[in-house]
């Protein structure tokens, strides 16, 4: 297992939400942005947004504002990705990065 891993990915119907988490393996995890991205089968990742180191900013992908909400907790050396209201369309691999470190990537499928 590598510094950051991510966890919270499964099924999901349509409507529904989840909550994905990226855990780093050290407290140098409060030290670094946390952003979070999706990849679908043969294509780039795609960055769906970021939040700095104190939280006090967060930044988000148009397609995803107001449904996906990006936190962390420094304490427990863990960032989250929210999802609300998924849809079909947000059946992707969801990677979490800080530092130039990738998680391993967590699937989440969204399907009745």
């Amino acid at each position: 297992q590598g510094w950051l891993a991510e966890s919270g990915g499964g099924l999901v119907q349509p409507g529904g939400s989840l909550r994905l988490s990226c855990t780093a393996s050290d407290a140098s995890f409060s030290q670094y942005v946390l952003r979070w991205f999706r990849q679908y089968p043969a294509q780039e990742r795609e960055w769906l947004g970021e939040i700095f180191q104190d939280s006090d900013q967060t930044y988000y992908r148009d397609s995803v504002k107001g449904r996906f909400i990006i936190s962390r907790d420094n304490a427990k050396n863990t960032g989250y990705l929210q999802m609300n209201d998924l849809s079909p369309g947000d059946t992707a691999v969801y990677y979490c990065s800080m530092n130039n470190y990738w998680g391993q990537g967590t699937q989440v499928t969204v399907s009745s």
